[in-house]
């Protein structure tokens, strides 16, 4: 009897998808919120601006001119392309100020959120670790802090301190300080419970190990996001204050600052005061669109 041969078939091989890394994952997460990436590419702008501000800016930020006092913007009657969003009362470009302004402003906000960042971690790594008096201590004296209007407390400080950038940042740092507290302190209360820390003491780790090796790490992400909304608050609060005329003092060519010597001229000139506003919207509106993303990446519940 021939022996039939029959081909075989050849089996299809399934290939198992690669999981993608964790930078991956986060992007895709990010990415999905479109208004996240919106402001993502808004604060990248601002942040080169402010980094090649002597090269981009037309102007000095305080160069004057007597000849073209409250000139109108480029489309304007009056206006010229020399001074494309015009001048101010004394004649300086505001395009040329804004720029700066955005350096000044950025930093401002950077160098408050590390600030208050570094020590409201110590805190609550303290606060979360020692428990009992120390910790009743440090969280009665941030709720404390939350109970006074955050504007109103940054004022008192300053007319404390004395008038100045250093002491608004300062007090804007202290009225921050609280949340990165609270946010340290749950975070840690909700990691020392877990085996791992369990583990690592067992194994002979000491209290600063557990702290800043083994804990922190795994309560980095509400910090991030708390970080980049607090951008947007300590920019706006040293806005205020500058408004005030307790923060940067003239002729430093911050935004608001500059809203500050402009207010008496909104009725005749209005592009000295809307340029400005409109820098503070958009800067503190991107960092919050950016923050809402890095909360829907960065947390597990609300990852789409």
């Amino acid at each position: 009897m021939a022996q039939l041969n029959t081909p075989t078939a050849a089996m299809p091989v399934t290939a198992m998808a690669t999981p993608p890394g964790p930078l991956r994952e986060f992007w895709i997460s990010f990415s999905a919120n479109k208004g996240a990436v919106a402001g993502l590419v808004v604060v990248a702008v601002l942040l080169l601006v402010a980094l090649f501000a002597p090269w981009l800016a037309p102007h000095l930020p305080d160069q004057t001119n007597s000849a073209v006092f409250l000139k109108p913007p480029t489309w304007q009657a009056g206006g010229s392309w020399t001074y494309v969003l015009g001048t101010d009362a004394i004649g300086r470009d505001i395009l040329s100020r804004l720029i700066y302004g955005a350096r000044l402003s950025l930093s401002i906000g950077i160098a408050v959120v590390m600030l208050s960042l570094a020590v409201g971690i110590v805190l609550g790594l303290i606060a979360g670790f020692a428990r009992g008096v120390v910790e009743i201590a440090i969280m009665r004296i941030m709720d404390i802090i939350l109970t006074l209007p955050s504007l109103l407390l940054a004022i008192v400080i300053v007319a404390i301190l004395g008038p100045g950038l250093m002491n608004a940042m300062l007090a804007v740092a202290v009225v921050v300080l609280p949340h990165y507290v609270r946010i340290t302190r749950a975070a840690v209360i909700a990691e020392v419970s877990k085996d791992y820390v369990t583990a690592a003491r067992i194994s002979g780790a000491g209290t600063l190990r557990l702290m800043f090796s083994e804990v922190l790490p795994n309560c980095a992400a509400p910090l991030i996001v708390q970080a980049s909304l607090g951008v947007s608050t300590a920019i706006l609060d040293a806005a205020a204050l500058g408004f005030l005329g307790l923060g940067a003092q003239p002729p430093a060519s911050e935004w608001g600052t500059m809203l500050a010597d402009a207010r008496e001229f909104v009725l005749r000139a209005w592009w000295v005061v809307t340029f400005p506003g409109l820098a503070i919207l958009v800067a503190v509106l991107a960092f919050n669109l950016m923050g809402d993303g890095l909360r829907d990446a960065l947390d597990p519940k609300l990852k789409r």
